[in-house]
């Protein structure tokens, strides 16, 4: 029903390969949890007209939160969804730095102008393990454990996700790419050390306790959090893009940044690749918004973690 929108039940049975007598049954019980809306009639070769159902979208509700940085001040985003991935309600909130008080609260906001709410996604900037961020660009979220927290004291379930690895999700599913493409995304924000998302065979590529993709680590001698030349940036970021593309080949690759022309970098690249001549190359995509791709990962990621999607073909 969630992909058809629409269906009789002699439909439904051909498409679940399920009898009528069974079909009667589930459609009797979805009607009675509001999850399915009686609609129209419809003609039935000659017979009696047929009742038409139609999926409620809003039966389950999605709540997606995202953190991020803005002019050195941490900026809170929620967006609640439906199961049609339509934004019901979106809003954004500035703190000076980041707040759990603010973050609960924001949640508590949420919840109770839509009690429909049934799972909850929260992209930090940092990588997570067993619900603990151990690694983040904003150190005040290292070592905060606000899953488990949140879970108790709203009793839904709450995943976190990396803030690049959605943006990398987002991106290949908005450009409807195949499961053979390979895409790594590369955030360079201002003042703040670079991440990088890996997408490949159809899903994210995690590593060992998350850890694919903290290109912080590489060893390029540069102090992210003061360096602020646009000549030492744009250097660094050629230098990752060769790194990468030698370790691993991508179809595509983004390129998350705008405060380095992209001449400079792509400059900076060509003399790597001069230097160091590869046999293949990625299509190189620079995006200077890196919140549409974060936002609409966390979206997919939160819908799927709502409700998982059967195939009917």
């Amino acid at each position: 029903m969630k992909q058809v929108e629409t269906a009789t039940k002699p439909q439904l049975a051909a498409l679940t390969k399920l009898s009528v007598v069974t079909i009667n049954s589930l459609v009797r019980e979805l009607h009675q949890r509001g999850e399915i809306f009686e609609d129209a009639l419809v003609p039935s070769n000659g017979g009696r007209p047929a009742l038409t159902y139609r999926y409620n979208y809003d039966f389950s509700l999605g709540l997606v939160i995202y953190m991020k940085d803005r002019g050195g001040k941490f900026l809170l985003s929620s967006v609640i969804i439906n199961l049609e991935n339509r934004v019901l309600s979106k809003r954004e909130q500035i703190v000076p730095s980041f707040q759990q008080e603010a973050l609960y609260q924001l949640i508590d906001e949420c919840v109770a102008a839509y009690p429909a709410i049934q799972s909850i996604g929260i992209g930090v900037p940092g990588q997570v393990v067993d619900g603990e961020i151990v690694i983040s660009s904003h150190r005040e979220l290292e070592g905060v454990r606000i899953m488990e927290q949140i879970e108790q004291r709203f009793n839904l379930p709450v995943f976190l996700e990396n803030d690049v690895n959605a943006a990398v999700y987002g991106y290949h599913t908005n450009q409807q790419l195949g499961v053979d493409r390979t895409v790594t995304g590369l955030y360079f924000p201002y003042l703040y050390p670079p991440g990088m998302g890996i997408h490949q065979g159809g899903r994210l590529m995690r590593g060992k306790n998350g850890m694919a993709g903290e290109i912080k680590f590489l060893p390029f001698d540069i102090d992210w959090y003061t360096e602020s030349k646009p000549e030492r940036i744009a250097d660094a970021i050629g230098w990752i893009i060769q790194s990468v593309n030698s370790i691993l080949a991508p179809d595509h690759m983004v390129i998350y940044q705008n405060h380095v022309e992209e001449q400079a970098w792509r400059q900076a690249l060509e003399t790597y690749r001069t230097r160091y001549p590869s046999p293949v190359y990625p299509d190189l995509i620079q995006k200077e918004n890196f919140e549409d791709d974060f936002e609409a990962g966390m979206r997919s990621l939160t819908l799927q973690a709502l409700q998982p999607v059967a195939s009917y073909e």
